[in-house]
């Protein structure tokens, strides 16, 4: 009798304010190729749909590892959204009984603190550390710090200010509700306009926000990699920020998205001075199981 070599991956999906990946468990055996699995299951047709896959992976110095890879296969730093979610399957899922997690992911360890209502987790804060205001970290085509900047963009001048949370981020202020109201083409023109632009040399992440009041922002986000998504945690973060240093918002304020609400708070004192903090929900929607060739899976080294 000759049995297919197969093997079988459980994975999750999720979101956090519609920002959806697919989560696999990669403790015991991983991936081979996860950028190519990426590009597969999140194909919005063919596959699971999403806007990437993130490994949930063994960490020496954390809980667990956050490994993320964008729709394109490309390979991310750090998600926001996708990082609560991490925090609720490893202690769902008996990974870890704490409710205060360290994560590790490739921008560094984060912090998240777990939400419940009653016994069930709801959601997660986040610590997600200091934003990084320095161009060359950023990193951006420029010797200074990048706020209220002049950009030529498709043949027109924008103002920018630039902030990475662990990955680039390019916030532009609109004075209306007119780039929320384009359609997604003439939004995605505009997106890969920015994304690609020579001023980042490592591509950009660009959020497009409207400030509604001084603790009410309002966000249409371009995520490289993926393209639009319902939300970007990081994206919020850095819009905060840079509404912040661009006198624009205090320092706690709503962020508005596609796919619900995001609290932002940068905070200015006390031990965690300088953090931003982000706080949202974390949603399971289903599970399944994928099946790939034998040779598709690798153990991971102990």
């Amino acid at each position: 009798m000759v049995t297919d070599p197969m093997a079988t991956l459980e994975f999750t999906k999720m979101h956090g304010c519609g920002n959806d990946y697919v989560y696999v468990f990669a403790l015991a055996a991983r991936p081979a190729d996860p950028a190519s699995l990426a590009r597969r299951v999140a194909d919005r047709h063919f596959g699971i749909g999403g806007d990437g896959l993130i490994m949930i992976a063994p960490s020496a110095r954390a809980d667990v590892r956050m490994e993320m890879f964008n729709a394109d296969g490309s390979r991310g730093d750090m998600c926001g959204n996708g990082i609560r979610c991490v925090a609720r399957l490893a202690y769902e899922r008996g990974v870890t009984p704490k409710r205060s997690l360290i994560i590790e992911t490739d921008s560094g360890l984060k912090t998240v603190d777990l939400k419940f209502e009653g016994q069930r987790v709801c959601g997660a804060t986040v610590d997600m550390g200091e934003p990084v205001l320095e161009a060359r970290d950023i990193p951006a085509g420029t010797a200074r710090m990048i706020v209220d900047y002049a950009l030529e963009v498709g043949g027109r001048t924008e103002r920018i200010t630039a902030v990475s949370m662990g990955n680039p981020h390019c916030v532009v202020f609109v004075k209306d509700s007119a780039v929320f109201e384009m359609d997604i083409f003439e939004f995605a023109r505009l997106g890969r306009q920015f994304e690609n632009h020579a001023f980042f040399p490592r591509r950009v992440n660009t959020e497009f926000i409207w400030v509604r009041s001084r603790s009410d922002l309002k966000m249409r986000v371009w995520e490289r990699g993926s393209g639009e998504t319902l939300a970007c945690g990081t994206g919020a973060c850095a819009a905060l920020v840079a509404a912040v240093l661009s006198g624009r918002s205090d320092r706690r304020a709503v962020v508005e998205l596609s796919g619900g609400n995001l609290e932002i708070e940068w905070r200015e004192k006390g031990a965690s001075a300088n953090h931003v903090f982000m706080t949202g929900n974390a949603v399971e929607v289903f599970r399944g199981q994928l099946e790939l060739d034998a040779d598709e899976m690798i153990p991971v080294p102990r």
